[in-house]
């Protein structure tokens, strides 16, 4: 087996690091998914919900793919291998990293589709094309657009090239510089849309609206919502922040970046809600309307709101560069495994990944149009994808991490590089071996039955 001998690369600095697994975390899930979810899971009870269950369970178990990384400092299926042979357990823990990176490169396939719409959606927005339609005409654009297996394929390849071409520079100078120049813009976009809000309308309803405790409508359905939301949207059980994390020195806190990277994501994920539901509320448009809240909905404001055309253009530059910052964490741990286990560089490595994801996101898109009458278990590729990883993968490969931390690895190395006292330290022992841990069965189990 050929093995790369370069040096493992490295974060430049903590700060380059603690960007870039924001950037990770903060992607469609919070731009797209999120405000979605808080409307069809009742405003305000989803919010209060979902801070519970991100501190609850994606905290540790980002920190325990952190730490299994740091330790390992190889891509993630030796790096859980290595990490079990030196606790003097089987080396076949390394399955765990290779589901991870297969629900990374899976998720990648379908999510670079809809980062090619919302490339699309820039050039509409920003031509003017939503101007005086309605509902109608609005849905009609979408529908045409998801019918065209030509316009889809050329928005996929696009997007998959720009992510191509970032990874394939480095770990340094192309995902962590990536990361620096992204993160900052999204911030200020975010920004400039909720100043506009707080001038034109809807926005104190808006903040009624998420942040109003309404503990009513917490139900069984919504905190597993919650659960569910607040362990993908870290970007957990993907095989990324195990690969982030073998890029780390050892003079990173992992709590306090974990502690930064988590508040950092929910506030973006909060500000997009304040982005984006002023404008609907400010246009009678319907909260719950669920996935086509961001590609038939707001279209239907920008439209017909003064300066729509420039809000509407940031607002989808805005998706973009989420979608961006996500899909080259996604594409990382598939390069890192190929560059260190095959005779290929860096350049090699990131082309022949991407490649093969861009394949299957052809099949993917065509379930949309051409190969609708194909489908797996009842289901489209696109969406068995989706239902794959989202149901399977994800979860099993994240309840997988956190008890090889909890219960397998040495639990007083882990206290020590954890720096934690003996109360701390039994606080986060119950964490992670039994809440963490039996909320994702909870998930899981539940998603199966759903």
């Amino acid at each position: 087996m050929a093995i790369n001998k370069q040096d493992h690369a490295q974060w430049s600095s903590s700060f380059g690091f603690t960007l870039a697994a924001v950037g990770s975390a903060v992607g469609l899930g919070n731009i797209w998914k999120f405000p979605y979810m808080v409307g069809e899971s009742g405003g305000s009870a989803f919010v209060i919900a979902y801070l519970f269950c991100i501190a609850l369970v994606g905290f540790p178990i980002l920190v325990a793919e952190w730490l299994i990384g740091r330790r390992g400092q190889k891509n993630p299926i030796n790096t859980f291998s290595d990490v079990a042979a030196s606790e003097g357990l089987s080396r076949s823990w390394g399955i765990v990293g290779f589901t991870g990176i297969l629900g990374g490169f899976l998720i990648l396939s379908f999510y670079s589709v809809i980062g090619g719409w919302a490339l699309n959606y820039i050039t509409k927005a920003g031509s003017g094309s939503f101007a005086g339609q309605d509902s109608t005409a609005v849905s009609a654009t979408f529908d045409g657009m998801l019918a065209s297996a030509s316009t889809l394929s050329i928005w996929h390849t696009v997007f998959m090239v720009i992510t191509a071409l970032i990874v394939g520079i480095g770990v340094t100078r192309g995902i962590e510089m990536t990361a620096k120049v992204l993160m900052p813009l999204l911030g200020v976009i975010l920004f400039v849309i909720v100043g506009y809000n707080v001038v034109n309308g809807g926005f104190m309803e808006a903040v009624n609206y998420l942040f109003a405790p309404n503990l009513s409508k917490i139900t069984s359905d919504v905190m597993l919502a919650a659960l569910g939301h607040a362990f993908f949207t870290l970007s957990v059980g993907m095989g990324i922040m195990v690969a982030y994390g073998s890029y780390l020195g050892r003079e990173v806190s992992l709590l306090k970046t974990a502690r930064t990277v988590v508040i950092l994501d929910t506030v973006i994920a909060l500000a997009a809600g304040l982005a984006i539901f002023p404008i609907i509320f400010n246009n009678g448009l319907d909260p719950a309307s669920g996935p086509g809240l961001i590609f038939v909905s707001l279209p239907i404001a920008f439209g017909s709101m003064t300066g729509g055309a420039v809000i509407g253009t940031l607002f989808f530059l805005l998706i973009t560069f989420a979608a961006v910052t996500s899909s080259i964490s996604l594409l990382e741990p598939s390069v890192e495994f190929l560059q260190e286990r095959t005779s290929l560089n860096r350049t090699l490595s990131t082309i022949v990944a991407a490649v093969v994801v861009w394949l299957l996101g052809i099949a993917a898109l065509l379930s949309f149009n051409l190969w609708t009458d194909f489908t797996i278990m009842g289901n489209g590729i696109f969406d068995a994808l989706d239902k794959l990883t989202s149901k399977f993968l994800l979860p099993l490969t994240g309840l997988a991490g956190i008890i090889f931390l909890g219960w397998k690895m040495d639990q007083r190395s882990i206290q020590q590089e954890l720096n934690l006292s003996n109360g701390s330290w039994t606080l986060w022992q119950i964490i992670s071996k039994f809440v963490a841990p039996i909320a994702v069965v909870v998930v899981f189990v539940s998603s199966l039955l759903s």
